[in-house]
């Protein structure tokens, strides 16, 4: 192509694109007056940690048993649990006890996954089991300084003590030894261990797992990537997920030992401790009692990049998250912290829903709001006699707290010259997250060959990376904003409501004088402009494929998708999305509680769908060619068999291919279940015609078809991509007929 060509066809897009613009902003074709904007609760500030977060209880067991499976599942799926990475080899080292009145204390490590290892002491009855299986005590720490080797210094232990915080000068100085120590002595096995990056835990640095602000560009790639990049947030992998894992491989590795009872087993921290604790307790069905002292609350839910992630607190917060333990023993403390209006907000709900479910007192909350952020002597008491209830473990009470003498450093560190320190660093780094990545595509993988696991697996991550499904749509309801008379067909400009999720969509509906019954709702990157013939001026024409519909008998419909036409007050299309005002450039601060504007869109597609459903319509069909082509991949995923058929062209787009954390095209765990392609796989039962994929990425979804005895319902178009849009169409309207 010579230079003035390409100047040309330049020139004439941009005259092109310049006409769309200005025939949206003159209001032409609006279901809104002039300048007003939907009435949609998603134009509202975003959601971020520092919110409400409010818990109601379910109203009978059955609806609690549907909702905590819901939610329970949607931890699972965003912290890179579904499913569950392949349980290698711990290969446990434990050495070198140190040996104290009335406990031992041994060095321990072991690998989560290969080569990754999770650090911490054991601490056991110095009397031993005396030939009957102990309580194992499972102990995440907080952000204190310095994690398990915590020393809070002679100065603040005094201030404490003086407080009543503390009652020793010597171990008052390090509440995480304390609790351990005085659990070990009520005969309890307990292990300590470090959270990613603290004490012993040297792989990758407390500065990017605690500290992130500032995204790595070196990081940010297709292949051979990093944690917060793009696409380890597209492959669901994230700080908290990594902890999460080596909690439960600290759980196999406590559940192991001949000397500890599994089924009497407990997990308690404070702060991120805390929030360690109750995400473990909810995923993983081996704990019996749990305390997660100051960090259950409606309010703040955790400030760290290690406690957030994206997806996890969409719709849901750290209260229902904790209750998704009930009804087994839960206790916790309340502190001056974000916790102060837990016993007024959180905890009614939580004793509600205990009392429901038929154990009003395996819930407990012990208020010390006289007290900062702590897991301080008297948090730690009321968590001793929780423990002793719960094992009936038969100890007078009130138990007491004597002093110890306070490990050091040395002794408590699992690295030396016989042990020394595991590489770390960015190459590892990548390389942890490449053999997450080829676990998941491998476990994955073993799922195809069957239809109902592949639905049940790849249909479920589907539906918590999408947020919402056909069925979880709720009410939608019209309202007419006007009409005009067509060449064979009626314009009507409606908003759509959905009332349930209080979203509004300016939409047209495009009805033919001899309608079939069959509509298609068209999704395109301008909205519902891109229905009409750019180069008309003033008067309503429909462009020529969608003419051909009408032509054909078949309504048409559409809409302005979130931030698109009647969205935006100045007509210029969205091409950066929003943040929370947090300076920390994690996705997981905006994306861990409001929706991708992908899923959103396709929040809307499925919104009008069911508006069709609603209206009576014999068959529904979807089309989206160019950029709208993925929303529509996703929206039948989704549909749960309601649209008949679809046309989609997807440009061989990839959400693994997405570099840039802001892009509109942006979706946290988009690759992880198959890319594009796998819920192209979920479309099962619809038609399918598909342009821009080869056949080979369309393997899995040909497998799905074939297995349903439905090959010939998935077409895919290797003609001409200049032919494609007029070739989808036919497909359309072949597929509606009557």
């Amino acid at each position: 192509m010579s230079a003035t060509s390409a100047i040309l066809i330049r020139a004439a897009v941009s005259a092109a694109s310049a006409l769309i613009v200005a025939v949206t902003c003159a209001g032409f074709p609006r279901s809104l007056p002039d300048g007003k904007l939907p009435n949609d609760a998603r134009l509202q500030p975003l959601k971020d940690l520092d919110g409400y977060f409010p818990f109601a209880p379910a109203g009978s067991v059955a609806e609690w048993d549907r909702r905590a499976d819901r939610v329970r599942r949607q931890m699972q799926v965003v912290l890179g649990l579904w499913p569950t990475p392949t349980r290698t080899p711990l290969n446990p080292v434990v050495y070198a006890g140190v040996e104290r009145e009335d406990y031992v204390v041994e060095k321990v490590f072991f690998e989560s996954a290969p080569g990754f290892f999770v650090t911490g002491n054991l601490y056991r009855p110095k009397n031993g089991s005396q030939g009957r299986r102990l309580p194992g005590v499972l102990c995440p720490h907080g952000h204190w300084s310095d994690g398990r080797f915590h020393d809070a210094g002679m100065e603040a232990v005094r201030r404490e003590i003086v407080e009543g915080a503390e009652r020793f000068e010597e171990g008052g100085r390090s509440p995480l030894q304390s609790r351990c120590v005085q659990l070990a002595r009520m005969g309890c096995v307990v292990f300590h261990y470090d959270m990613i990056g603290y004490a012993d835990s040297v792989q990758i640095p407390q500065s990017l797992a605690h500290g992130f602000s500032k995204q790595r560009p070196e990081m940010n790639t297709r292949e051979n990537w990093g944690l917060f990049s793009p696409a380890a947030e597209a492959h669901f992998q994230n700080v908290m997920g990594l902890q999460t894992w080596n909690s439960m491989r600290a759980l196999d590795f406590l559940t192991s030992l001949p000397d500890v009872d599994p089924r009497r087993i407990a997990v308690t921290g404070a702060s991120g401790g805390g929030t360690q604790t109750f995400v473990l307790c909810a995923l993983d069905t081996r704990p019996e009692v749990a305390f997660p002292a100051v960090m259950v609350s409606t309010a703040m839910q955790g400030g760290c990049t290690c406690e957030n992630a994206c997806g996890l607190r969409i719709g849901t917060g750290n209260v229902e998250l904790a209750a998704l333990f009930a009804p087994k023993p839960l206790g916790m403390t309340s502190a001056n912290d974000w916790t102060r209006e837990m016993s007024a907000k959180g905890y009614p709900e939580l004793k509600q829903l205990y009392t429901m479910l038929g154990k009003p007192n395996n819930v407990m909350l012990k208020r010390a709001e006289h007290f900062g952020h702590n897991y301080n002597y008297v948090s730690r008491a009321a968590m001793y006699s929780w423990l002793n209830r719960h094992f009936e473990l038969g100890l007078k009470e009130p138990i007491i707290e004597s002093d110890y003498r306070r490990l050091t450093r040395d002794e408590m560190s699992v690295w030396n010259n016989k042990y020394p320190k595991p590489a770390g660093g960015p190459e590892f780094e990548r390389r942890l997250l490449r053999w997450l990545a080829d676990d998941a595509v491998m476990l994955l993988g073993k799922v195809e060959s069957n239809p109902e696991d592949f639905r049940r697996v790849f249909g479920t991550g589907v539906d918590i990376v999408i947020g919402r499904n056909l069925d979880d749509v709720g009410e939608v309801t019209t309202e007419r904003a006007g009409s005009e008379e067509g060449a064979g067909y009626l314009l009507e400009r409606v908003l759509v409501r959905n009332v349930t999720h209080n979203e509004e969509l300016p939409a047209v509906w495009l009805e033919p004088k001899a309608a079939t019954g069959a509509t298609v709702v068209w999704a395109d990157a301008r909205g519902k402009v891109g229905l009409f013939d750019p180069r008309a001026n003033v008067d309503i024409r429909p462009n020529a494929e969608i003419r051909r519909l009408l032509d054909a008998g078949v309504t048409v419909v559409g809409v302005d998708l979130l931030f698109q036409g009647e969205f935006l007050s100045d007509g210029n299309p969205v091409t950066q999305t929003r943040r929370v005002n947090n300076p920390r450039e994690a996705a997981s601060y905006t994306l861990g509680y409001n929706h991708a504007l992908f899923a959103q869109r396709v929040h809307d597609l499925l919104t009008v769908i069911k508006l069709v459903q609603n209206k009576g319509a014999k068959s529904i069909g979807v089309a989206g060619f160019d950029q709208a082509g993925p929303w529509v991949a996703a929206t039948i995923a989704q549909a749960r068999g309601a649209v008949r058929c679809a046309a989609v062209e997807t440009g061989g787009f990839r959400f693994g291919n997405v570099t840039d954390l802001q892009d509109v095209a942006f979706l946290p765990g988009g690759a992880k279940y198959g890319d594009l392609p796998g819920m192209l796989a979920l479309a099962l039962p619809s038609r399918l015609w598909v342009s821009g994929e080869t056949e080979q990425a369309l393997a899995v979804a040909r497998g799905q078809y074939r297995a349903a005895g439905q090959e010939s319902a998935l077409e895919r178009w290797d003609g001409a991509s200049d032919q494609a849009l007029s070739s989808g169409v036919s497909f359309l309207i072949e597929r509606l007929k009557p």
